[in-house]
């Protein structure tokens, strides 16, 4: 195909800045770089006709870490790991909240709920022995305890009627805070172009040329944002991990409020207004979840609505409305890659399923490795 003087000369030349990826990080560097350097062109190629991978797909929880998962942490980092890892989410949050704001977002502090089976008292009878602990080693960023014990006052059935409850977890609505961070980027002049899928790319030490599936282009930095995509570009330790999720029509007098954990948090679900968001079910076949297919597995899907009807709505009437998938990008640490690859191309992937969380700042270290 053939481009116009016009298309050159506003979309396709003389381009400071190459963004790969128009998710989280991708629009929060282009921002944050705008803010540094008004006048640079910035050019973001997202190979989706929406942001691919998980930033319009997730399921939307403001948070940083389950009991379990912050115990399973110590068991695979050191304590002031675990640590560092808390207050990095807890950044995160707050330069999202601080760039989009909390009613844009939609952000409701209904905190967070850990389910444990009936059936396995060992996760939870670890979480009684480790709770204190935990506590004593957050207190100082939170300034109380995070963690206690509630009654199960949900209906939720098949699990122990004691959950452990996070008052300082909450909720987005992803669409809208993805379609708030897009406003600002055309807001600030900075070009998005969508069903551009970079296939290769080459420093040449004074710029980097760049190949699509449409055009080659040429830009003086390339900033690489594509996360569960990460290793069709990269020679980076990323794999792709599908998260498989489903949503249900309206449920009248629907009782689920807030954001809820089961199973180590391979399970997540949380209610939309008079819906129920379920998700998860990776720990079924982890192989076959190492995949860029957006596709979904009866395996994982039916076992998804077998949580609905035996352990969430029990006694409610209920109907599937929507099922889909995102891919995020994980690896054997949970810190993400923000480094430089070459003279002028960088990376900030491998975000660990934790891109609400973290995704923002990722996005702010990225552009700042520039300075």
């Amino acid at each position: 195909m053939n481009y116009s003087y016009w298309e050159h000369k506003n979309w396709l030349s003389d381009i400071d800045y190459a963004i790969v990826g128009s998710g989280i990080v991708g629009l929060n560097c282009a921002l944050q770089i705008r803010k540094k350097q008004p006048k640079a062109k910035i050019v973001i190629l997202e190979k989706g006709v929406l942001p691919q991978g998980a930033s319009t797909k997730n399921a939307g929880f403001a948070c940083f870490g389950s009991l379990t998962e912050l115990i399973d942490d110590l068991k695979t980092h050191s304590e002031a790991e675990v640590i560092e890892l808390v207050i990095q989410r807890l950044k995160g949050l707050h330069v999202l909240r601080e760039t989009v704001g909390d009613k844009k977002l939609k952000y409701k502090s209904y905190g967070g709920y850990e389910l444990f089976p009936s059936n396995d008292n060992f996760l939870f009878e670890e979480c009684q022995f480790h709770k204190n602990h935990i506590n004593h080693i957050l207190k100082p960023i939170f300034k109380k305890d995070v963690f206690n014990e509630v009654e199960n006052a949900f209906g939720f059935e098949n699990v122990n009627n004691q959950l452990f409850f996070n008052r300082f977890e909450g909720q987005i609505d992803t669409g809208k805070m993805m379609n708030s961070l897009l406003k600002l980027a055309i807001k600030k002049d900075i070009k998005i172009l969508n069903n551009i899928s970079v296939e290769a790319f080459e420093d040449n030490n004074d710029s980097v040329d760049i190949k699509t599936n449409h055009f080659t282009l040429k830009a003086s930095k390339v900033l690489v944002a594509t996360n569960g995509f990460a290793s069709q570009l990269l020679n980076e330790t990323v794999k792709p991990a599908r998260a498989q999720v489903l949503i249900t029509k309206p449920i009248k007098d629907l009782k689920v409020k807030g954001t809820f954990h089961l199973e180590q948090g391979y399970y997540y679900f949380r209610n939309i207004n008079n819906r129920i968001l379920l998700g998860g079910g990776r720990n079924l076949d982890f192989k076959a979840e190492e995949t860029t297919s957006f596709n979904q597995t009866a395996l994982i899907q039916n076992k998804l609505e077998e949580l609905l009807k035996t352990t969430i709505l029990p006694k409610v009437d209920f109907e599937i409305d929507l099922r889909w998938s995102g891919i995020m990008g994980v690896g054997s640490q949970k810190k993400p890659i923000v480094k430089q690859i070459s003279n002028n191309v960088f990376c900030g992937v491998r975000l660990g399923g934790m891109g609400i969380a973290i995704g923002s700042l990722v996005g702010k270290e990225l552009a700042d490795l520039l300075d």
